[in-house]
């Protein structure tokens, strides 16, 4: 039995079965664990939901942003689709309703259990140890995958970057607004913790008084191994994360880059190509969340 841990497949579902091809991956005995963003951007938005829906317990998938993009589609009036979505085929999808029900179902975070684990989309903030981390995104999926009103009332006011600060005083809305930013759309923070949502570049490249999060000093889940997606320009070989005892695995599949898969166990890494390259999202905002 193996852990695969599999970054970012934003509906490109050709890639990602060349890549289980690739590691053999065989659902009565090994496990897959991605890192969220199954949809979006990609050609086989629909297709992707469904296959990974369908492997039951073989998978386990945390919720990116793209994944909560659609959900703000699908059940609100606030979202807005953007020009390059790829979702129009789920929400006119005739199994749409079991398959967003499934996606409200999946969490924030999760550990594997056999390895020890924290799996992530994006990271964790800088105060956060594992079980925290873990309680935190407990309460937002108490929330998202309850009734469908009241997954509505969280998601229908979703979107924002306040607060930027995360606070055990936060109360409400804003404190699962602050949970889900840091979990599923946190690349940079100032040095004092605070979450910055403009830069998307490589770590080096970012403007002064920024870091990666994981390069925070005093980071509270620093002995825990982490494996998260998000970050494209964020490369799985790069000497800083690995330092750091965190794993990016976001190898840009959707932008001509690659799929990746990292086996928990001896923490080897495998990956195909992704689509044909692509012009980079520099100039389209994340959605938000």
């Amino acid at each position: 039995m193996a852990s695969y841990a599999i970054g970012d497949v934003q509906g490109c579902l050709e890639p990602l079965l060349r890549l289980l091809d690739e590691i053999g991956f065989d659902a009565t005995r090994d496990r897959l664990l991605f890192t969220g963003d199954l949809v979006n951007r990609g050609p086989q938005s629909l297709e992707t939901l469904r296959f990974v829906r369908d492997l039951g317990a073989a998978a386990v998938t945390v919720l990116g942003n793209h994944d909560l993009h659609l959900l703000v589609l699908a059940l609100t009036a606030n979202g807005r689709r953007l020009p390059d979505d790829t979702l129009g085929e789920i929400l006119e999808a005739p199994d749409r309703e079991p398959l967003l029900d499934w996606l409200r179902s999946c969490p924030l975070a999760f550990v594997d259990a056999s390895t020890g684990f924290l799996l992530v989309h994006a990271g964790v903030h800088r105060d956060w140890d594992t079980s925290r981390t873990l309680a935190l995104a407990s309460e937002v999926a108490a929330a998202l995958g309850g009734p469908r009103e009241t997954a509505r009332v969280l998601l229908a006011d979703l979107y924002g970057n306040e607060p930027a600060e995360w606070q055990e005083a936060l109360r409400g809305q804003e404190r699962l607004r602050c949970i889900v930013n840091v979990l599923t759309r946190m690349r940079f923070c100032h040095t004092d913790g605070q979450l910055d949502f403009r830069c998307k570049r490589a770590p080096g490249q970012q403007p002064e008084g920024l870091l990666p999060w994981y390069a925070l000093p005093g980071r509270a889940s620093r002995d825990t191994p982490v494996v998260f997606g998000h970050w494209s320009t964020l490369h799985l070989g790069d000497d800083d994360p690995l330092t750091h005892g965190v794993w990016g695995i976001d190898t840009g599949c959707l932008w001509g880059g690659r799929l990746t898969a990292l086996r928990l166990e001896d923490r080897l890494s495998l990956s195909v190509p992704g689509l044909p390259r692509r012009p980079p999202p520099a100039g389209s905002p994340d959605p938000r969340p």
